[in-house]
């Protein structure tokens, strides 16, 4: 056999299972808190922030947040993809920002790179009762 065949079927024997392996064991998400506290001006409401850390090709699973949650989210760096309720589904980058009402559906949201790290700010006013801001769905 010819030595470019045999170089060339071992570089796919190297590559196809890296690839395989980045489809099937994908990472989830890190969410670090940053602040809460009531808010003095709205009985009954607080604010809380959180920055959410996503490792090369990470991913949330789809969920929804505290029914009285009002989230905005900054992407801090990177690109993170998200879809929310029956929107379709878009890529923000590093200084863009997006915003969930209360009750939505977040259907998606993953970093958008295999190869590069991403984090979003989430800046969330709720119903300070709520103690579990985010419930994932059942599958």
């Amino acid at each position: 056999m010819p030595p470019k065949f045999i170089a060339a079927v071992m570089l796919i024997l190297l590559i196809v299972p890296n690839v395989l392996a980045q489809s099937i064991t994908r990472e989830h998400e890190t969410v670090t808190p940053v602040f809460q506290h009531a808010i003095a001006n709205i009985p009954g409401k607080s604010l809380v922030s959180v920055v959410v850390n996503y490792a090369p090709g990470a991913k949330s699973a789809s969920h929804r947040h505290a029914p009285s949650a009002f989230i905005y989210a900054y992407v801090l760096s990177g690109e993170i993809r998200s879809q929310v309720g029956n929107e379709p589904a878009k890529v923000y980058k590093t200084g863009e920002s997006f915003f969930e009402m209360p009750g939505a559906h977040h259907r998606l949201s993953e970093n958008a790179s295999m190869t590069n790290a991403a984090s979003l700010l989430a800046v969330i006013i709720v119903d300070s009762k709520e103690r579990h801001l985010t419930k994932p769905d059942l599958h």
